[in-house]
Order: C-alpha cells, then structure tokens, then sequence
C-alpha cells in the first residue's frame, strides 16, 4: 500500500555533511508528520528529528544546530541535512511516516518505516 524509500547514505569523513532524503509513496492521501531516527550497531534506535506537514520541527537535543530537517510536501519527501558529522554518528537512518490512505471511510493515521540508508563517518 504505501512504500517508504530512504537514500542519500553513504561514506563520509568526520566533520563533513551528508544530504539524506526520504520518499512515500502509494494509496496516500495526506502526509502527516514525518521522521528521522538512527540505529548504531548494538545500540537502540533512536529519535533524530520530525516536521509536521505545517513545518513545524523538532529535534532530539544534542542534535539541535548541526541536523535540519525539512520536506517538500508536493513530492511527500522529507530531508535531513547533516553537518559536522561525528564516527558515533554512524549509524542506519530510518524515515517514518504517518499517512492518511485514499480507502474510502478510512481515517485512520497509519504509521509506515523505510529501510533505512546507512551512513559511515570514518575517516
């Protein structure tokens, strides 16, 4: 029904940026909130940043000044700049989305996750 692709991942060198993107796709009707979160290995996933469909953000604290996310609403696309990026930060960032489908008499929020893209910071 509804298919989530992240990319942008990939191999960079401490201190760098990295550009990850997010696209859903399928039966959607409306695009509500969408999300970052990383897992590193051994470690729990965890929260990154989400953007209403207004643009409203929020970002997990430690984050805050080096993560910008935003999205582009026509496209049901979500960004996620990254700069000075840390070896801790290495990780695979998953996107999750909460949509509205096109099912008649459906309106429930529906929560969808990607993949996930990974992202190495090494040097």
């Amino acid at each position: 029904q509804v298919q989530v692709v992240e990319s942008g991942g990939g191999l960079v060198q401490p201190g760098e940026s990295l550009r990850l993107s997010c696209v859903a796709s399928g039966n959607i009707f409306s695009v509500n909130a969408m999300a970052w979160y990383r897992q590193a290995p051994g470690k729990e996933r965890e929260y990154v940043a989400a953007i209403t469909k207004r643009g409203i953000t929020d970002y997990a604290d430690s984050l805050k000044g080096r993560f910008t996310i935003s999205r582009d609403n026509a496209k049901n696309t979500v960004y996620l700049q990254m700069s000075s990026l840390k070896p801790e930060e290495t990780a695979v960032y998953y996107c999750n989305v909460e949509v509205l489908l096109t099912d008649p008499g459906d309106y429930h929020e529906y929560s969808y996750w990607g993949q996930g893209t990974q992202v190495t910071v090494s040097s």
